[in-house]
């Protein structure tokens, strides 16, 4: 696989990012490229955002007023991406994460909030390169497949608690 660089921001103060969480969110995305076979150099940016900025994002992006745990921009359509000419890299898009929501959903799925924000990252990877998951069926289940074996992958424990929506 070709350079990767995930580019992270911690625009919120409501939920300190433990140690290790950049790592994870990088190993994260590697695994997820490589399982789909992307081969080609990416960037991705991923935003740690507050309660109230993901819910004024979900407004203003999805006509949903209302609080969600994370967000997926795709700067790609049916596999063409914008490029970076300094770097050539393929410009996936980006993720923003409500660390406030993502803290909440570990303590009520009973993991870590690493297992928590590592989830949030592939799901998203996923919907990156073009996954879609809003009209349930089979996309949905394949969707769930491939995030819960890029966590076995990471040695990210699975939980019975945790089922899709």
């Amino acid at each position: 696989m070709e350079k990767v660089r995930v580019i992270i921001t911690n625009n919120q103060k409501a939920v300190k990012i433990p140690t290790g969480v950049r790592m994870l969110i990088r190993r994260c995305c590697h695994a997820v490229l490589r399982m789909e076979g992307f081969e080609d150099p990416a960037e991705i940016s991923v935003t740690f955002v507050d309660n109230e900025q993901i819910r004024e994002l979900n407004a203003q992006y999805r006509d949903k007023d209302s609080v969600t745990d994370v967000l997926s921009f795709p700067m790609g359509e049916n596999g063409v991406y914008d490029t970076n000419m300094d770097t050539g890299a393929k410009i996936l898009g980006d993720i923003v994460i409500s660390m406030e929501t993502a803290m909440e959903q570990a303590k009520r799925y009973d993991h870590s909030l690493e297992r928590e924000v590592g989830y949030l990252t592939a799901h998203s990877m996923l919907h990156l390169l073009g996954y879609d998951h809003e009209q349930g069926g089979l996309e949905r289940v394949r969707m769930r497949e491939k995030e819960e074996l890029v966590m076995a992958q990471l040695g990210l424990p699975g939980t019975s608690s945790y089922t899709a929506l």
